[in-house]
């Protein structure tokens, strides 16, 4: 049974880059019909919070990838880490480590000077034949995993290849604090061990972390899981994404307007390729993704191909999905979406000439609220060899079937008697219906709303 995880840590909301890990872990596990965790690396107690938790499973609940198992929280395990410390320290495989802060500061600082890589110097590690120092009265130890010194660490990395690192490059990790809390590599190991963790799929900055959990994975006598490690993912200018380039939450795209689809796809895209294939579905994805046309050099996001997915996808979604997405979005501006024009049927005549929800809603609004057009704009459209033919219109408007070829028709005649072209008449009436110069076809948005507000529009700011 294929097992993989997303293990995000909650000193931060789940952002684009955890997104698509999660997404790749989510994916793999179903296109082997395996099983999916969710588990929240929450030791960090200084920087984790319940706000960044719920935001990330916020944002795993918006993009749609469902967990199999989970979520599960690492404080909630502290009582099994701590059995498997002192059944390490009984093994010998760890040991406890007096040396202070202090002295370890003083100890690099002298191997920096003397130009080696600073690292513990293994006072407290016990060796055979070794007479360990007395440990100093009322001091708590940390407790270290007794690292192998000889040979290497290797692993066949399904995205970078073959990795190997030395065991003398290794020194021995703090896998309990003075506390006596674990520390984060060292839960890890025992996850994805216990959690039977097939394949672990994660991001490239733990590529350092991972010959130590193998280590340690040794040690126990665990099964080793394969690694995949994702590259990194760049800015639209090319540097490493942060903040700036909306790297703060995943759920910031909603507000946005992106529809997670959308996202979905975008992400899918961002270091693997089907052939050509730009816009599939999620089950798609999944009966093709592999790691193995997964690129191992950074990725770098488009905005601008995020935003061209997302217009597609506002296209093929159906009118009655993008209202229930719409209307709440214009509540939270204030604006009450009446019983007509119906929401569904104004958003049928402009999802095609948008790209987001948020400039739906901004098309919309202008449907349900007190409109007063710039004096300029009307200025500009309302001129003398208009005024007559406006007036033509608004006098047919009381008799006219009220569907849009007969609309139509009526500015045509109108247009027609005062030898006027289209947009003489059609500026008019779109800048006092809708205070914009351009919507899509006139008729068509007169038709959406009742006779009697088209009356009181037109009339309104149209000159006495």
């Amino acid at each position: 049974m294929i097992r993989t995880r997303f293990a995000p840590s909650p000193t931060g909301f789940l952002h684009i880059g955890g997104a698509r890990t999660a997404l790749f872990a989510w994916a793999f596990a179903r296109h082997h019909g395996g099983q999916f965790i969710l588990r929240v690396e929450d030791t960090d107690v200084a920087r984790s919070t319940p706000e960044a938790v719920q935001g990330i499973l916020d944002g795993m609940n918006w993009l749609g990838l469902k967990p199999d198992e989970g979520p599960y929280y690492q404080m909630q395990r502290m009582p099994r880490y701590k059995e498997v410390i002192a059944q390490m320290l009984a093994a010998g495989t760890a040991y406890r480590c007096y040396t202070t802060p202090e002295e370890l500061e003083r100890m690099r600082e002298a191997q920096r000077a003397a130009g080696l890589k600073p690292r513990y110097d293994g006072t407290w590690r016990p060796e055979p034949g070794k007479t360990l120092p007395t440990p100093p009265t009322g001091a708590q130890p940390v407790v270290r995993f007794r690292n192998p010194v000889d040979g290497i660490v290797a692993w066949d990395d399904l995205v970078k290849g073959r990795i190997e690192i030395a065991n003398a490059e290794l020194d021995d990790l703090v896998i309990a604090r003075a506390d006596g809390t674990p520390t984060y590599n060292f839960c890890v190991v025992v996850d994805d061990w216990e959690m039977k963790i097939t394949h672990v799929i994660r991001g490239d900055d733990h590529v350092n972390n991972t010959p130590r959990q193998i280590n340690i994975l040794d040690a126990l006598g665990a099964q080793v899981p394969i690694y995949a490690h994702l590259s990194m993912i760049l800015g639209d200018d090319g540097q490493k994404l942060s903040k700036r380039h909306g790297a703060v939450s995943v759920m910031q795209y909603d507000d946005a307007g992106y529809l997670p689809e959308a996202v979905l796809n975008y992400l899918a895209r961002l270091g693997w390729s089907h052939g050509d294939d730009e816009v599939f579905t999620m089950e798609q994805f999944c009966a093709w993704f592999d790691l193995g046309h997964i690129t191992p050099s950074a990725a770098q996001f488009n905005t601008e191909k995020l935003n061209w997915l997302n217009a597609h996808y506002l296209k093929q979604t159906d009118n009655e999905r993008l209202a229930m997405l719409v209307r709440p979005r214009l509540e939270a501006r204030g604006v009450t979406v009446g019983a007509t024009p119906a929401l569904d049927a104004i958003i049928g005549l402009y999802k095609e000439r948008v790209s987001n929800l948020n400039e739906l809603a901004d098309a919309a609004e202008i449907f349900y609220i007190d409109l007063h057009p710039q004096a300029d704009v009307l200025a500009q459209h309302l001129t003398p060899e208009a005024l007559p033919a406006l007036a033509d219109f608004i006098a047919g408007v009381r008799e006219v079937a009220w569907e849009a070829p007969a609309i139509g028709a009526l500015i045509k005649a109108c247009i027609g008697r005062h030898g006027l072209k289209m947009p003489k008449l059609a500026m008019p009436l779109r800048v006092l219906l809708t205070g914009q110069a351009q919507t899509p076809s006139v008729d068509a948005v007169i038709a959406l709303f009742p006779r009697e507000m088209v009356l009181k529009r037109l009339t309104a700011a149209s000159p006495k």
